[in-house]
């Protein structure tokens, strides 16, 4: 079992989500959320993502993997008025760190099936996200322009889209990107102004839930209940029903409590 911290780091106070004002302005809402790309395999891409991204009010993208990808091709898709995207532009190599802060992840699959379960088409999507961008950071995800993500890949997400096309589903990275991101943008600016209730609390990051799952995993291990042959599907079932709770901080570290007291105490027999 990986140990996680309770705290992501010196860095944690960076990922607090910008605080929006009761008149809830677009800009602050926006502020809370990034473009995710995962392994995208062409500079091109990257830099019409990020022309995209700032056109929509998206000031953050992030990418995922080892692959350098040359600047100059970046920017020549990006123009100069997206250039300080690129030139701010945050690198991690694993999907885990770059996810870390974020409150809530929704993923874009093209595929679809019974481990993907039911996938709204963007702009329902968008809607149910903007409640939570008052006080949660909100990461959009992409995956390879080859491939798409994986199963695995979806353990990160609480929310699947799927851009509904005719039979030809295959679109261009940066397509995928403006349509996520117009939609967003859109269901922001339309919002009403949002009571207190109506907004969604601040919730566990995608670091310390990975945190919880670890030791949900260890002592449903120590148990029986998880076997090695079907161990990675219940825990899959998991993630999916926990995440769906939208659970805080607070009662992710309630649970990783219990998890702990358990351990230690089938360690005292």
């Amino acid at each position: 079992m990986v140990e996680y911290p309770d705290f992501a780091g010196p860095d944690a106070r960076a990922a607090e989500p910008v605080a929006a004002s009761p008149a809830w302005r677009p800009e602050e809402l926006l502020a809370n959320a990034a473009v995710v790309l995962k392994e995208p395999k062409f500079a091109e891409n990257i830099g019409s993502a990020a022309r995209i991204a700032l056109n929509m009010g998206i000031s953050r993208l992030i990418v995922v993997g080892r692959q350098e990808h040359e600047r100059e091709k970046m920017l020549r898709t990006a123009t100069h008025k997206a250039a300080g995207l690129i030139d701010h532009l945050e690198r991690h190599e694993t999907l885990a760190e770059a996810l870390a802060p974020f409150g809530r992840v929704i993923a874009t699959s093209a595929r679809q099936g019974r481990q993907r379960g039911m996938c709204p088409p963007p702009r329902a999507a968008m809607r149910e996200a903007v409640p939570f961008l008052a006080h949660n950071r909100v990461a959009l995800l992409f995956g390879p322009e080859d491939r798409g993500l994986t199963n695995e890949d979806l353990y990160f997400c609480q929310q699947l889209t799927t851009i509904p096309t005719a039979d030809f589903s295959s679109l261009n990275l940066a397509q995928a990107v403006a349509i996520l991101c117009y939609e967003l943008s859109s269901a922001v600016h339309e919002a009403r102004p949002a009571t207190r209730e109506e907004n969604r609390p601040a919730l566990a990051s995608v670091h310390e839930m990975n945190a919880m799952y670890d030791h949900v995993e260890a002592v449903l291990q120590r148990i029986g209940f998880l076997r090695a042959e079907d161990s990675a599907y219940w825990m899959k079932n998991i993630r999916s029903l926990l995440g769906r709770v939208d659970l805080r901080a607070k009662e992710a570290k309630v649970i990783r409590g219990f998890c702990r007291q358990f351990l230690w105490h089938d360690d005292q027999r």
